[in-house]
């Protein structure tokens, strides 16, 4: 089953607070790339992590250190820190069956946000949100 790239992008933390609006917006943004079973999407420890994915359909394993630790499907996503941040990889995703993703890239989802400060503020909010519900965070 097929994903809408526009409900999928609800359901990521760091974009939930965006309306209905800005997320069609900003889906428009996405181009669609398919992996074949077995490929390695990406890396872990690759130095440039410019892509952000959302899985339309297929299925792929996320990998730390050679240990699965996460089954992703249709709705998951993963490298959306890669839209904010030129970070290494922290895992590495391979797709288990023909792997069908939305993908965006950093220029791309800069430019989105610089257009528009409303959207720019909603982020920095929501960000400063799970900074602060994060285990790790200091209070």
């Amino acid at each position: 089953m097929s994903t809408n790239v526009v409900d999928a992008l609800a359901r990521v933390p760091m974009l939930s607070s965006l309306d209905r609006s800005h997320l069609e917006k900003l889906a428009k943004e996405f181009s669609d790339r398919t992996f074949p079973a077995g490929s390695v999407v990406m890396s872990e420890g690759d130095s440039h992590g410019v892509g952000f994915f959302v899985v339309a359909d297929g299925e792929a394993v996320a990998s730390v250190g050679g240990t699965e630790v996460s089954r992703l499907g249709p709705g998951s996503h993963f490298g959306e820190i890669a839209l904010i941040s030129d970070r290494v990889r922290t895992a590495t995703v391979t797709a288990t069956t023909d792997l069908h993703c939305y993908v965006m890239t950093l220029w791309d989802f800069r430019s989105f946000v610089q257009g528009d400060a409303e959207v720019a503020w909603k982020l920095l909010e929501q960000l400063a949100d799970m900074l602060h519900r994060s285990p790790s965070a200091a209070h």
